[in-house]
């Protein structure tokens, strides 16, 4: 897991200051593939989720929350689409998630157990690793001044 971490962080084009949109659009990019940030407020049971179409990539995340906590929700379903992780919680829970309403038994019925039950957790356990990497990733030549002047927004630190 740490080499392909590793080969992947060299790939990725994670812009200074750091900014988790930019990225996804930088990797979208890269890939030739659409990867849309949806807010959702009230999201059960998950803080987010990605979601593959067939012309996009949708990385649910919840509005409700701190910009840290968006960011980190939003790497960890990159991270999640980087490592070409496929269902990771069963399509019904997914389903449940982003339509609440829904009669439970009904979802389950329609979509069956499409989950992985297996590799949900290795995969939960890359895709947040991951996450942590590629936010504490430093560009290379960055150092410790140029992090605090991208923090806190200005030249006149040093």
């Amino acid at each position: 897991m740490r080499r392909r971490h590793a080969a992947l962080l060299r790939e990725l084009p994670v812009p200074t200051p750091f900014d988790a949109a930019a990225l996804c659009a930088r990797v979208a990019e890269r890939r030739g593939r659409p990867i849309r940030l949806v807010p959702m407020a009230g999201l059960t049971g998950v803080c987010g989720m990605w979601v593959a179409t067939d012309t996009a990539d949708l990385i649910f995340h919840e509005s409700d929350t701190t910009p840290p906590h968006r960011d980190h929700i939003v790497l960890h379903e990159l991270a999640h689409l980087l490592c070409d992780h496929r269902i990771s919680i069963p399509l019904a829970d997914q389903a449940r998630a982003l339509l609440p309403d829904l009669d439970p038994d009904v979802v389950r019925r329609v979509l069956g157990r499409a989950g992985r039950a297996g590799h949900a957790g290795a995969e939960e356990r890359e895709a947040e690793h991951l996450a942590y990497l590629i936010r504490h990733r430093e560009a290379p030549g960055t150092t410790l001044t140029t992090r605090l002047r991208g923090a806190l927004g200005g030249d006149s630190l040093v």
